[in-house]
């Protein structure tokens, strides 16, 4: 408690701090860092304060008639050491929000910050060592030497956030050990538009879900949409309108929009940008400025499906849009590829809404809006398949880095002759009646009866 306790001082005191960080890394809006990532650490914190004393409380199972009279419940105790490998994107809360649950769970924590976010990764190595118990949470700094001298190690738990290529190698290093892992992955997260929508609002969550959410470098925002064809004109148009109405019309100079983390990530989104049969589809955007890492809120209609833009998740300010005969047929789209992170749904129809929520599989869904899901702390956080394994968030977390230990009470009562040697004829009748928990056996048997 009074390591949760500093960190809502630390997110306090160091707010500005923080923001600083995180513009110098990504040129993070100020407004934007300081909802999607001092806040919602903020929140993680607090509920685990309010709650955590609840979440202790052993929870009490029922119990049988073959240990009568006892008394059973499920015990929640640390895992003991514990492994967060952060990621660059959002660099501070992705590494404080499960080193939060992790503390909550009575766990030691290393964590260890991505590189990629420099200054980030900096105050977080400072905050931690100020505010924080030294012998119980630590910061390790570095790049890819460091973090394979701590895979190397072995942990009681590893909580990874990034690409499921990188997964791999923490999966596998993991399995040496025999150490359980939650991976935070992603995938290519759509969203899919309905006619019958308020087109208005449907892309002004869209765009917060994208351009809006770190220049579309998150692993839950929207990575290409599906429509219709005869819908698609009038999606593409009033999104036009409304990133006019957000970034401006020269969006390269909007200070409400992100940069791109660095020169190599850069590179990745141009070579995608640059590839055959995909440059000439662009209907919007498609500025580069290298020198300042900034690329425009960039729109493409109907490329190749075989095209890398397709085939790898994005992460990027490029949003393709795939079209379909009919709505219903995004389904298949969707279910050809790995189960994305995330699905979002636009859409008043109330069957699409059930069929969607029927037949695709996703870490999480959201319908008529985007992002939004992550904040319910009393929703899992969490891939499936090829998006990641295991959840957190909440009570999640504190689950995710807890051993659920099962305790069974019993007294010197009520000893039964029935469990032990010699099994006469007699008892083995009784024992059956017992086990099955059929009342009429167990009477037939103690008078010698047998069905």
């Amino acid at each position: 408690m009074s390591q949760l306790e500093n960190i809502a001082k630390m997110l306090e005191e160091k707010e500005k701090e923080i923001t600083e960080a995180l513009y110098k890394d990504l040129s993070k809006p100020e407004v934007e860092a300081f909802i999607s990532e001092i806040v919602t650490a903020k929140s993680s914190c607090n509920e685990a304060l309010k709650e955590l004393r609840q979440w202790m409380i052993p929870q009490k199972v029922n119990t049988s008639i073959t240990t009568f009279p006892s008394s059973a419940e499920i015990v929640s105790e640390p895992l003991g050491v514990v492994l967060v490998i952060s990621t660059w994107n959002f660099p501070f809360l992705l590494s404080l929000d499960p080193v939060i649950g992790a503390i909550s769970a009575g766990n030691a924590v290393v964590l260890k910050p991505s590189e990629i976010a420099p200054a980030t990764s900096s105050i977080l190595a400072k905050l931690v060592e100020e505010y924080l118990d030294n012998s119980a949470v630590k910061v390790v700094e570095g790049a890819v030497p460091e973090t394979t001298a701590l895979l190397e190690q072995k942990w009681d738990k590893i909580l990874y956030t990034g690409s499921a290529r990188i997964g791999r190698i923490v999966m596998a290093a993991a399995a040496k050990h025999l150490t359980p892992v939650i991976l935070e992955l992603g995938g290519k997260s759509p969203a899919v538009v309905h006619s019958d929508v308020d087109l208005q609002v449907a892309v002004r969550r869209i765009i917060a879900g994208k351009w809006a959410l770190n220049n579309g470098q998150a692993c839950i925002g929207v990575d290409y949409i599906i429509t219709t064809k005869d819908f698609a004109p009038k999606l593409i148009e009033a999104l036009k309108i409304e990133l006019e109405k957000f970034f401006g019309k020269d969006p390269m100079n909007s200070k409400d929009i992100s940069r791109i983390v660095s020169s190599t990530q850069f590179k990745r989104l141009a070579k995608l940008l640059d590839e055959d049969k995909v440059s000439d589809k662009i209907v919007l955007g498609g500025q580069m400025d290298e020198n300042q890492l900034k690329i425009a809120p960039t729109i493409l209609l109907d490329i190749p499906e075989e095209s890398q833009l397709m085939q790898e998740e994005i992460f990027g300010p490029l949003m393709p849009i795939v079209t379909v005969e009919k709505i219903e047929d995004s389904f298949d789209v969707i279910n050809s590829r790995p189960k994305p992170l995330a699905v979002y749904v636009f859409t008043n129809n109330e069957q699409l809404k059930k069929g969607f929520v029927e037949n695709i599989s996703s870490g999480g869904m959201l319908i008529n809006d985007t992002v939004l899901h992550v904040s319910i702390s009393g929703l899992p956080f969490g891939g499936v398949g090829e998006s990641g394994m295991g959840s957190y968030h909440g009570k999640f977390s504190f689950d995710g880095f807890s051993h659920k230990k099962a305790v069974l009470y019993r007294s010197f009562s009520g000893d039964s002759s029935l469990r032990y040697p010699p099994y006469t004829p007699e008892k083995q009748r009784l024992l059956k009646a017992v086990i099955s928990g059929d009342i009429f056996s167990i009477i037939l048997a103690l008078i010698g009866w047998s069905k």
